[in-house]
């Protein structure tokens, strides 16, 4: 299942978000948007906007860490 997590090491909930996916033992690929312009730039393209966390869950994008969208999102990736 591919999480990526568009993210920023100042970002508290980035952090929040990436514990809860460590805790979950979720596998996910983390960009790090102030050390890889290319992500960034990807990220603006995604979204219109810089802000962090962005987390990308087979292809459904969540803006911030929003626990219930993360969730539902797990959960329709499962049922497929």
């Amino acid at each position: 299942m591919p999480i990526r997590i568009y993210s920023s090491p100042l970002c508290p909930f980035c952090q929040q978000a990436k514990r809860f996916f460590n805790e979950k033992g979720l596998d996910f690929e983390e960009f790090n948007i102030l050390e890889d312009n290319t992500a960034a730039k990807r990220l603006i393209e995604m979204t219109g906007q810089t802000g962090v966390p962005v987390i990308d869950i087979d292809g459904k994008l969540i803006l911030g860490f929003d626990r219930t969208k993360i969730e539902q999102a797990l959960t329709d990736l499962s049922s497929l």
